[in-house]
């Protein structure tokens, strides 16, 4: 007990002092490790990288039946000649009375629509058959240009009309079809080409077509009625008869957009484009992909790409049949450049397959960071509409997903802008399924590429500060929220997390999204069983609340939290008793270090969060008088030993040391305080240094009790403790020093010092760690004050050689110029000196004046040198 002479120094303080909640220092974090309430720290669970490349690995809940698959095969007529038929097999409504403008006119149609016409005569409709077959037939041959000249009777026969139609100011005849000069422009947008002399095709020219017009009657040009029944059969109504159209299904943006159609430069056409067609039908792959990419480049400089070139359907069609090679390389160049031409539908899913066909095998990486593949693949997800191209977002996204597995592709990604469009795609179909009601088909598939594409990049740096800069995680939050459901989904987004919140500034972003913690209890109780999730979201637990105390008040204020916390406990602890071997069976193999297995690895992260939850003054007491959070830690000390889990272990003493700071009644720690000092005892005597520090923590928070203390000296625990002060480690040393404080507020059990030495190991331990550890200095003081309450002659009480040396030290540390000499870190000056100001000089100063009342110096003493 405290001397009453010495009032000043007030009550014994405990051991341990509680944490502060504020905003850490750097001095604060390095000296963390003294803190009666400790956060536990553990490594982040591991997730192996799969063999294969495929949509969904082999740990994915899909079924194969009820995901895409991610082979098949693919050809050149797989692909459709016209990119604008459309796939959809929505069944057409009826026509209304009053004729529609189509709502959404095609690539390759014309803008002039068509609407139903009267019979035609049948000798005429042989005639246009036959002529639209020819023209066709010869379209279709393999060769663009085919060296073959039809004879000089067939030459430059062209596609006949199937009526005439009488309108306007002026006709002219084609093959002896007779149409107004406007419809005639129409005329010639639906049939722009005729065979000619080599076989290939070309251009009918609206200046050749309109030479010799003639003009019509009269009659017709008042506007007869003879003449609107033409005009209403007509299959290319007047700009007149169009602007009478109310029609709200083509808005007039879409018309001018077709009238704005790219005219062919013929003379780059045929300089330009025609000899690199006639490379690509050369036998030897190199020259076809060398002729593949001057196209492109040829394409780019005509401003041919896009889709609004007129001979792209010729184009598109020479291209996809050379899928058919099978070169992996020719088929990335072609690829790029169908993508360029803007196709759609059907031919986007396809050119996109084929992609990810490709990117499957790891070897052509390199094919695809050379043609620059990926800016291709990011425009099609940035500029493409996502309802209507949801299976080739799909594949499109499963190729990002492979190479973003390669840290090669790392900087391109970042600086192609590939984390704003994945996390706007991600958006996208958050919006999309709260305003639906219901989930897009192929969504959940896609968000799994999505996910997993960002899993890889998050490592960066550059890709963290992105995802705060653009509101990330508040996005990926509700995808999880609304795809909870799908554990696919949740597991990659469960990984991003788990790297992002080992970083402060990415755990405060994601504590500030209210919902989270609600949504991990969500989950946990969802898949309580399903070790790869769970273990990420307990992680992620244990990583917010290891920051700060708001985040540890708030989890414990969700509904059931600690109570979802002791049933996973529960569900994993008889996991792993039934995984367990007898001890009799584990052999010398068992005792060699081994990764912990799936249960343990779920226990070890769960007994963090409860020791990083137990920090905070409203939930440490709830947990402490929790029978079933103690027994469960309890139950973990019993059958396991730092050779079975060290990690498990130390974390469950480290969760005891928590609870047993709170001294209240009903608390399970205290009732059971002599059962766990006798568990600790084993931790004791093993050879782990970090086992021995945790358990020597809880001695010192235990020994505050006169039953424990006592158990303490029956044990010898004391002669270990102050074995320990020869340890030359601080934070050992200043454990053990607390334990022995503890002892000596008995006075019966203060000659226990004297016993072992212990009066010159601490006189050591202030000399040698003291200068640079005030904390410890101070509780050496507080020590020894304690011991020298009844002196009455220093030299008795200490011995002569730590008498001397004791007011030697003080007297020298007492100085603040010797004791603060410039020696620290600049940025931890101050903390020092607030620990020497406030704990050490207060203590050490009341020490040697007691020193000095009671004891005569015989000689001068030296003034040592630090």
């Amino acid at each position: 007990m405290l001397s009453p002479n010495d009032k000043m120094l007030g009550k014994l303080d405990p051991f341990y002092q509680p944490s502060v909640s504020k905003q850490k220092t750097s001095a604060e974090i390095i000296s963390e490790a003294r803190n009666a309430l400790r956060t536990v720290r553990t490594q982040r669970p591991f997730t192996p990288q799969e063999a294969q490349r495929k949509l969904f690995g082999p740990a994915s809940s899909r079924t194969s039946e009820n995901r895409p698959p991610s082979s098949f095969s693919l050809h050149a007529s797989s692909f459709e000649s016209s990119d604008s038929r459309p796939i959809s097999g929505t069944r057409l409504s009826p026509l209304e009375l009053k004729p529609k403008v189509p709502a959404s006119p095609t690539r390759e149609e014309d803008s002039c629509f068509s609407f139903p016409k009267p019979p035609v005569d049948p000798a005429k409709i042989r005639r246009v058959s036959n002529a639209r077959a020819r023209l066709f037939r010869a379209a279709s041959q393999r060769a663009l240009l085919p060296d073959r000249s039809l004879p000089p009777s067939n030459s430059k026969k062209t596609v006949e009309s199937k009526e005439t139609v009488m309108m306007g100011d002026s006709m002219v005849k084609i093959n002896g079809i007779y149409l107004t000069k406007s419809n005639a422009i129409c005329h010639l947008k639906s049939h722009p080409l005729q065979l000619t002399d080599d076989g290939g095709f070309s251009e009918i020219k609206e200046q050749e077509m309109f030479k010799g017009t003639t003009s019509l009657p009269s009659h017709l040009k008042s506007g007869g009625d003879q003449g609107k029944r033409h005009a209403r059969a007509s299959s290319c109504p007047s700009s007149s008869d169009l602007s009478r159209l109310q029609t709200k299904a083509v808005p007039k943006a879409d018309l001018q957009e077709k009238d704005a159609e790219i005219e062919v430069d013929e003379v780059f056409w045929n300089t330009r484009i025609v000899p690199i067609l006639r490379e690509l039908e050369k036998e030897n792959i190199e020259t076809v992909c060398a002729a593949c990419t001057q196209l492109h480049h040829a394409l780019e400089e005509g401003n041919m790409l896009g889709n609004k070139f007129k001979r792209r359907s010729i184009l598109l069609k020479t291209l996809c049949k050379l899928v058919d090679v099978g070169s992996d390389s020719l088929s990335l160049k072609l690829a790029k450049i169908i993508l360029a031409l803007k196709v759609s539908r059907k031919n986007l899913l396809n050119v996109c397959k084929l992609i990810f066909k490709i990117s499957r095998n790891e070897k052509n990486d390199s094919l695809i960071q050379n043609d620059s593949i990926l800016e291709s693949l990011l425009e099609v997800l940035r500029s493409e509409d996502l309802q209507t191209n949801m299976e080739a977002f799909l594949y499109c996204m499963g190729s990002i997903k492979f190479i973003s597995g390669n840290p090669g592709f790392l900087n391109e990604m970042i600086s192609k802008g590939a984390v704003e469009i994945l996390i706007n795609l991600i958006k996208q179909i958050n919006e999309n399924t709260k305003k639906c009601g219901t989930f897009l088909p192929n969504s959940g598939h896609l968000l799994v590429q999505v996910t997993a594409t960002l899993r890889n990049l998050v490592d960066s740096s550059l890709v963290r500060s992105k995802f705060l800069n653009i509101s990330a995680l508040p996005q990926l939050c509700t995808a999880m929220e609304q795809y909870k459901g799908d554990k696919d989904v949740c597991t990659n987004i469960a990984r991003i997390f788990s790297k992002l919140t080992s970083y402060r500034d990415c755990c405060t972003a994601l504590a500030s999204y209210s919902r989270c913690y609600a949504l991990f209890l969500n989950l946990i109780n969802k898949y309580q069983k399903k070790q790869d999730l769970v273990v990420r979201v307990v992680f992620i637990l244990g990583n917010l609340t290891a920051k700060n105390n708001q985040a540890r008040e708030q989890f414990s204020k969700e509904k059931r939290s600690i109570q979802t916390l002791l049933s996973l406990f529960q569900t994993f602890h008889q996991l792993d008793l039934h995984s367990q071997k007898p001890v009799g069976q584990r052999g010398e193999q068992h005792r060699a270090q081994r990764p912990p297995s799936e249960a343990e690895d779920v226990l070890i992260k769960l007994t963090r969060v409860l020791a990083n939850i137990a920090i905070h003054p409203g939930v440490g007491p709830v947990l402490a008088a929790n029978p079933g959070i103690v027994g469960l830690l309890l139950t973990t000390l019993e059958y396991k030993s730092l050779d079975d889990c060290e990690e498990l272990v130390i974390n469950a003493t480290a969760t005891i040391n928590n609870l047993s700071y709170y001294q209240v009644k009903n608390s399970i720690i205290q009732d059971k305080k002599l059962y766990i000092a006798e568990l600790l005892l084993k931790l004791l005597v093993s050879n782990n240094m970090d086992g021995i520090l945790e358990a020597v923590r809880v001695f010192g928070n235990l020994s505050q009790d006169h039953d424990v203390c006592d158990f303490i000296v029956q044990n010898n625990v004391h002669r270990f403790m102050m074995a320990l002060l020869d340890a030359q480690h601080q934070d050992i040393c200043f454990s053990a020093c607390g334990v022995l404080l503890n002892l000596t507020v008995d006075k019966d059990k203060r000659v226990i010092l004297k016993e072992g030495g212990g009066i010159k190991k601490l006189v050591d331990c202030l000399r040698d760690l003291g200068p640079t550890d005030w904390q410890l200095a101070c509780l050496v003081c507080k020590t020894l004050w304690n011991f020298s309450e009844n002196i009455t002659n220093a030299s008795s009480c200490f011995g002569n050689e730590d008498t001397n040396t004791l007011l030697l030290l003080l007297s020298s540390f007492l100085d603040e110029e010797l004791a603060l000499d410039g020696s620290f870190d600049p940025d931890l000056k101050n903390y020092h000196k607030l620990h020497w100001e406030t704990e050490f000089k207060p203590v050490a100063q009341q020490l040697l004046n007691r020193i000095q009342r009671h004891h005569t110096f015989l000689e001068p003493l030296p003034i040592p040198s630090f």
